[in-house]
């Protein structure tokens, strides 16, 4: 009878640390994003050095959807997708486009931000359309579908296509004349324009809506076949029923 008592107790003492066991692998599950954080109002550096932004806010609330950890890490835009690949996080979210040629590379989220782009230009320099572009310098940032927007739709037709690693950095070289106009995300651009640039720059033609570069709109990377890619479109879902997601977006945008 001891001998089967203490059979039973082995038994259960064993069930026991494997479902908390369960439950601490569970409750550790860590999702490890990665973005470029100069990128306001989807990411940028706030007070005390932390990353804010509608992005950032987003991620979190998928995060504790899943009942998973969160951490972020800094890379530069175009090294976003190699490094994916390379295993060393697990999702990008970072204002990126969903393409026909990232998704050969990776797999995207149901979009969650339908995406639109401007340019941007000195006051003084009279430019008003687009065709007035030609031979000037327009910066964007490097790897962007803005700057494959350029290279194939305005580069035969002499617009200087000027590549950066930050869009910030495009900006301030608009500022001190280096270039002449800058194309970035409407979002993007009309945080500059009311933070920085008001009154001095502005729009030039019409906001540039083309699906094939634009009209997708943003989506969170994971890598091919993921069964991550599932359970983000599902906490997706579920924060735009239950208007968590609204919530975000109103404190970002308009």
């Amino acid at each position: 009878m001891k001998k089967m008592f203490a059979s039973l107790l082995a038994t259960s003492v064993l069930t026991v640390a494997t479902v908390i066991m369960s439950v601490q692998a569970q409750a550790a599950e860590t999702i490890r994003f990665a973005t470029e954080p100069t990128y306001p109002p989807f990411e940028f550096m706030g007070k005390d050095n932390q990353l804010e932004g509608f992005d950032i806010d987003l991620a979190r609330a998928i995060c504790n959807e899943l009942k998973a950890e969160c951490t972020f890490s800094s890379q530069p835009f175009d090294s976003l997708i190699p490094s994916l690949k390379f295993r060393r996080f697990d999702a990008v979210i970072s204002g990126m486009d969903i393409t026909p040629d990232r998704l050969e590379e990776v797999d995207f989220s149901t979009p969650y931000y339908e995406n639109s782009a401007i340019f941007i230009a000195n006051k003084d320099e009279g430019l008003t359309s687009v065709k007035a572009l030609k031979g000037k310098s327009v910066g964007v940032q490097n790897g962007s579908t803005h700057q494959q927007y350029l290279i194939d739709k305005l580069e035969s037709q002499g617009v200087k296509v000027r590549p950066y690693d930050s869009v910030q950095n495009a900006f301030l070289d608009l500022i001190s004349g280096r270039i002449d106009a800058v194309f970035a995300d409407k979002a993007v651009a009309k945080e500059w324009l009311a933070k920085r640039g008001e009154g001095q720059y502005a729009q030039v033609g019409p906001v540039v809506k083309d699906p094939e570069y634009f009209g997708i709109g943003y989506g969170i990377a994971v890598r091919k076949h993921n069964d991550l890619k599932k359970r983000i479109d599902s906490a997706l879902e579920k924060l735009k029923e239950n208007g968590t997601y609204q919530k975000i977006y109103d404190k970002y945008f308009d």
